[in-house]
C-alpha cells in the first residue's frame, strides 16, 4: 500500500528535481502557481481541516504548485492511491474514522496528533457501548477493525500510531478476554442445498437466469461476492472490473485480481445441463444480449430490461439468504436463526466442504496462501473421520 508519507516524499522529490532543472519549469508567461509566493514552504505538506477530520488526500495540499507536466504525473500517482484498495476497504476505514473522530469532538479532544492513552479511552467506550450513535457495544472483531482502521488513518497523515503501545495492548487485551465470542461461520450450501435453491429461481426471467448463474458460478469457483460481481465479459473491458471469463469446451477460465496479485480459477461443465456454471452463463449472456462490460447486471422494467450498470456485491448475500430460504436449508432452525446462517460466504464455504478432492486443489481454487485457512472453510467434511477414542483404545 503506498502510504501518505511516502506519496509525499515522492512528491517532494518531484519539486527538488524541477527546481534543480529550470527547463523544467512552467512555460514563460503562465500564471505562478498558488503558494509559490517568496517566504512561504511549499515543500511541506500543510494538512488541512479536512485531512484532519476525514479521509487523508493521496495528494498534498500544494499539488497545484507543481509544472504541468509534473502535475499530470501527480493526478496518475492519486489514481494508484486510490486503488491501492478495495472501495469496501476505503469505505471502511473512512466510516471507523468518522467514528472516532465524531467521539473525539464530543469529548471535547483532538485526534491530532495520535495519542495510546486516547485510543485506550475509545475502544473501552466501544466495548461499553457509551459512543453516541451506537445501539450496543461493539463487538471484539468490530473493535479490532476499527483499531485497524485508525492505525491506516495515521499512517497516511505521517503520524503512525503504535497499536502494540501498552496503553492500546493492554485494554485490547482485557476487552478480548471479557467479551470475545467464538467465530461465526456461515452455513456452508451444499451440492444438494444448490439444487434446492436453483428450484427456487424463475427460470422465465432474466433476473432468475442471471440468479442462476451467479449462484453456480458462485458456487463452482469458491469465489467471493466481490469476485462475482467484479466480473466481466472479456479483459480490459472496465475500469472498475476485477477479472474476466474466458469459455472453453471443457469449462471456463475465470482470472480474477485479488488481494496478493492475479490467480487463474478454472470451472469445469457440469454433469448436467441444469447444474452446469457455462451452460447457465451462456443462456444468460444471450437472452440479456451482453457480449461487452460487466458480466452481472441490474435487471429492470420489471425483470424485462437489462442496464449497463454492474451489480452490488450486496445483492450476492442477499440472493443467498432468499434462495437459501426459500429452499428450505437448515429447516431444523428457526427462521430467525437460519436468516443469520447464510450469506455471499456460504458459496465459497461450500465447496470448500463439500469438493472430495485432495486438499492441496481446493486450496489453490480458493487462492488460500496456507491450508489452514483451507480448513476453516470446510464445515463438515472432516469431522469425525479420524476417531482418536477409538484410536486410543476405547
Amino acid at each position: 500500500m503506498l502510504h501518505y508519507r511516502m506519496f509525499c516524499t515522492l512528491y517532494r522529490s518531484m519539486r527538488e528535481i524541477a527546481a534543480q532543472n529550470p527547463q523544467m519549469d512552467a512555460p514563460e508567461g503562465s500564471a505562478q502557481p498558488p503558494g509559490s509566493e517568496e517566504g512561504v514552504d511549499i515543500s511541506r505538506p500543510q494538512p488541512s481541516a479536512d485531512m484532519r477530520r476525514d479521509l487523508p488526500s493521496p495528494l498534498p495540499a500544494e499539488s497545484a504548485a507543481l509544472p504541468a507536466h509534473l502535475e499530470r504525473l501527480a493526478g496518475r500517482a492519486r489514481d494508484y492511491v486510490e486503488v491501492a484498495s478495495s472501495a469496501n476497504t476505503r469505505r471502511a476505514y473512512q466510516s471507523d474514522w468518522k467514528h472516532f473522530s465524531g467521539w473525539c469532538r464530543r469529548q471535547g479532544l483532538d485526534p491530532l496528533p495520535p495519542s495510546p492513552q486516547l485510543v485506550g479511552l475509545y475502544i473501552t467506550a466501544c466495548a461499553s457501548g457509551t459512543v453516541s450513535g451506537d445501539k450496543k457495544a461493539n463487538s471484539v472483531s468490530t473493535i479490532e477493525r476499527r483499531l485497524s482502521s485508525l492505525c491506516w488513518n495515521y499512517a497516511q497523515r505521517g503520524t503512525p500510531l503504535d497499536r502494540k503501545d501498552r496503553h492500546i495492548a493492554t485494554v485490547l487485551a482485557g476487552i478480548r478476554n471479557t467479551h470475545a465470542a467464538p467465530p461465526r461461520q456461515k452455513e456452508a450450501v451444499l451440492p444438494e442445498d444448490i439444487r434446492a435453491m436453483l428450484e427456487m429461481l424463475d427460470r422465465g426471467t432474466l433476473r432468475g437466469l442471471r440468479d442462476r448463474a451467479m449462484l453456480l458460478i458462485g458456487f463452482a469457483g469458491g469465489l467471493r461476492r466481490s469476485e462475482i460481481v467484479g466480473l466481466d465479459v472479456g479483459r480490459d473491458q472496465t475500469e472498475d472490473g476485477r477479472g474476466w471469463v474466458e469459455v472453453l469446451d471443457k469449462g471456463m477460465i475465470v482470472t480474477l485480481r485479488g488481494k496478493t496479485g492475479w490467480r487463474e480459477v478454472e470451472i469445469g461443465r457440469g454433469s448436467a445441463d441444469a447444474t452446469c456454471p457455462l451452460v447457465a452463463l451462456q443462456t444468460w449472456l444471450k437472452l440479456a444480449r451482453i457480449s461487452h462490460g460487466p458480466l452481472f447486471r441490474r435487471v429492470t422494467g420489471r425483470g424485462k430490461d437489462v442496464g449497463p450498470e454492474r451489480l452490488n456485491d450486496r445483492e450476492v448475500a442477499r440472493l443467498v439468504k432468499r434462495a437459501a430460504l426459500a429452499a428450505g436449508v437448515r429447516g431444523d432452525l428457526s427462521a430467525g436463526e437460519r436468516a443469520q446462517k447464510f450469506a455471499g460466504h456460504s458459496l465459497r464455504a461450500g465447496l470448500a466442504s463439500s469438493a472430495e478432492v485432495d486438499e492441496r486443489h481446493v486450496q489453490r481454487h480458493l487462492g488460500h496462501a496456507s491450508a489452514e485457512m483451507t480448513r476453516r472453510y470446510q464445515r463438515r467434511r472432516d469431522r469425525f473421520r479420524v476417531n482418536l477414542t477409538k484410536a486410543a483404545g476405547l
